[in-house]
């Protein structure tokens, strides 16, 4: 009876803790960098939404724009006598019935299909640029706050090693071998320790802010994973430039420049002819009925004033959406130098940092501590060795993730 009864207070409990606390398992478990990609994707992001709806209104207006006019149905009374208002005295009088049917000019139906196509097309890819941009926004911000919390990590490890300093003094000042400022040295570099920890959670607090903003309140307050992040492979330099032209945001200025391309289109169109039919049925009153059909064709008389600066305009806006094209290929082709230049040599300096700086660093650390206790250094020599530790980990430590959001960049660019 009590193994039955126990398991049920277990879950009773843990349903009462997920509604006081708002938690659960899940929201105790490390945030990986690839679970973060994933929560941002399917963040219900508004503005991926909005591209979505302006998609489908443009391909809605494709398929309404490409159909027929309406045709026209006419109804009168033709050579009504008016001076005695007999529908019968005259023989010309009678009920007319009437249809007409307007054709657009040209091909303007399926070239208007086409340029609302193009446009939706070009609202799709907005939409995959968006995309694109939330998984590099992920991927930078979980960078950002990982570095701040292994920064504060690091800095606290050092406080400790500092505070034991400051025991090793105070016991050396109090057997008299050494002064009163070695113990106030201490107490002095733990206290910028203090301040370097307050700007440091400064720093992590917006960081984290960020974070939820982009992942929402409940999973942007989970801890991260505490593994080293690992990116996907990045291409060479000139794989990533052969896929530049490939890139959403390419993708979507040509889809606009197909889309004034159609608009030319419509405009050269407009010199050709429209046409018109017409077809009539008159009515008369014991005499023979009237029937009758024809077309009607509009003369381009006057495309000097209309027609002429019509195309001409068209066709500037399209020559402008073409520079615009070229301009997002300089831009992504500047971005793609300027982060891998800054990818391969910040692989450069993390390489010299981890084979010679780092190692140095702690060689001279324990020196300093050994030569201390032989009487042959001093205590602020000890501490700024130890210090100066801490200052080459925090720069390896800064150097690592900024080469990963260099990477998360090139990632971005070849569309990974």
């Amino acid at each position: 009876m009590s193994r039955l009864f126990l398991p049920a207070v277990a879950a009773l409990s843990v349903s009462i803790s997920v509604l006081l606390f708002g938690t659960d398992a899940n929201a105790q478990t490390p945030l990986t960098l690839p679970e973060t990609v994933s929560l941002a994707l399917g963040a219900n992001d508004p503005s991926v939404g909005a591209f979505e709806q302006k998609a489908q209104a443009f391909e809605d207006r494709a398929i309404a724009d490409s159909q027929l006019p309406d045709p026209v149905l006419s109804a009168q009374v033709a050579n009504f006598p008016l001076s005695s208002f007999d529908y019968n005295r005259e023989p010309m009088t009678q009920l007319k019935f009437g249809l007409r049917q307007e054709l657009p000019k040209g091909q303007t139906l399926s070239l208007t299909r086409e340029k609302q196509s193009a446009q939706a097309k070009g609202i799709r890819f907005e939409k995959s640029l968006r995309e694109q941009q939330i998984i590099l926004e992920a991927r930078q911000t979980w960078l950002e706050l990982y570095y701040w919390r292994d920064a504060r990590r690091l800095t606290l490890e050092s406080q400790q090693k500092v505070a034991e300093l400051g025991g090793v003094a105070e016991a050396v000042y109090s057997s008299g071998r050494s002064s009163l400022q070695d113990v106030l040295r201490v107490d002095l570099e733990t206290v910028s320790l203090d301040a370097k920890l307050v700007d440091i959670d400064r720093n992590e607090d917006i960081a984290r802010a960020n974070f939820e903003r982009l992942l929402g309140r409940l999973d942007g307050a989970r801890e991260l994973s505490t593994a080293f992040p690992v990116l996907p492979i990045v291409r060479s330099e000139e794989g990533i430039r052969d896929r530049l032209a490939m890139h959403p945001s390419m993708k979507a200025l040509d889809a606009r420049v197909d889309t004034k391309s159609r608009e030319v289109d419509i405009a050269a169109e407009q010199y050709k002819p429209g046409l018109s039919f017409d077809a009539q049925y008159g009515l008369r009153d014991s005499r023979s009925d009237f029937g009758s059909i024809g077309v009607s064709v509009s003369l381009p008389l006057f495309s000097k004033k209309n027609k002429d600066y019509a195309l001409s305009a068209a066709k500037r806006l399209r020559s402008s959406q073409k520079l615009e094209r070229d301009t997002q290929a300089l831009e992504l082709e500047r971005s793609l130098r300027r982060h891998w230049a800054q990818y391969t040599r910040l692989g450069e300096r993390i390489d010299l940092y981890e084979s010679d700086v780092l190692g140095r660093a702690r060689e001279t650390s324990e020196a300093a501590m050994t030569a201390y206790g032989n009487n042959l250094a001093d205590f602020s020599e000890l501490v700024r060795a130890e210090l100066a530790v801490l200052d080459i980990e925090l720069t390896l430590s800064r150097l690592r993730i900024d080469r990963l959001q260099a990477q998360a960049n090139l990632l971005f660019l070849s569309g990974e």
